[in-house]
């Protein structure tokens, strides 16, 4: 998948890197939980070097600055939920539906371990700051078209119906969720985990209607 970071930095991430993963795994808690509860500009990197129990001078020499730190974290997360998500049983699955409701339900049992996650995830997928918008909105879009290219490989897209495009099913489920987070959000109201995951069987049932030949339904 798509890195936001580019590689040719290895130098500077050696040095995080070659910390003991204990030691790597705080520092991006403290990040993630920072960056989850509060906006890009109101996230502090001293809270963080703080509760990561560093200096914010030591913080700044494994990351150039809080926008690649960001970038940096987004990038670990995204693999991390990946290889906990993507199992031998996913590729065993060929019916899209099936594999999109396995999907969300590991996703959501992971999202349960490490709150955070979830919160951080929502914030980037509405980045509200010059210094990462731009950057997060592209990548965003370009990793759902890479994931559907490389996830559902294995699918019988046989069971749709003629001039029924499954990619175009994807974008309706997301501008689905993105309606519940936003009404969510603009309400004031908790994104509800066990809320999305009936939203989503709910979706999944008229999508299939409307996606899949008479006699897969």
């Amino acid at each position: 998948m798509e890195k936001l970071i580019d590689r040719a930095d290895s130098d500077q991430f050696e040095k995080f890197e070659n910390l003991p993963q204990e030691r790597q795994e705080l520092i991006l808690g403290a990040a993630t939980e920072a960056f989850g509860q509060n906006s890009y500009k109101g996230a502090s990197t001293e809270d963080i070097a703080r509760k990561a129990g560093i200096s914010k001078g030591l913080l700044f020499f494994y990351f150039k600055n809080k926008r690649q730190l960001y970038l940096y974290l987004m990038d670990s997360l995204a693999e991390k939920i990946t290889n906990l998500v993507v199992d031998d049983a996913f590729y065993e699955i060929d019916d899209f539906f099936e594999l999109l409701l396995y999907t969300s339900t590991k996703k959501r049992s992971v999202l349960e371990r490490f709150p955070h996650i979830l919160e951080y995830s929502i914030r980037a997928f509405y980045p509200d700051h010059k210094d990462i918008k731009d950057t997060m909105n592209g990548w965003t879009q370009r990793q759902i078209d890479a994931m559907f290219k490389l996830y559902f490989k294995n699918v019988d897209f046989s069971k749709f119906r003629d001039g029924v495009d499954p990619r175009y099913v994807i974008d309706l489920l997301i501008w689905m969720a993105d309606g519940y987070m936003h009404q969510q959000r603009s309400t004031r109201q908790r994104i509800s985990l066990d809320a999305m995951m009936e939203e989503m069987y709910r979706w999944c049932d008229v999508l299939k209607a409307y996606a899949y030949k008479e006699e897969y339904q």
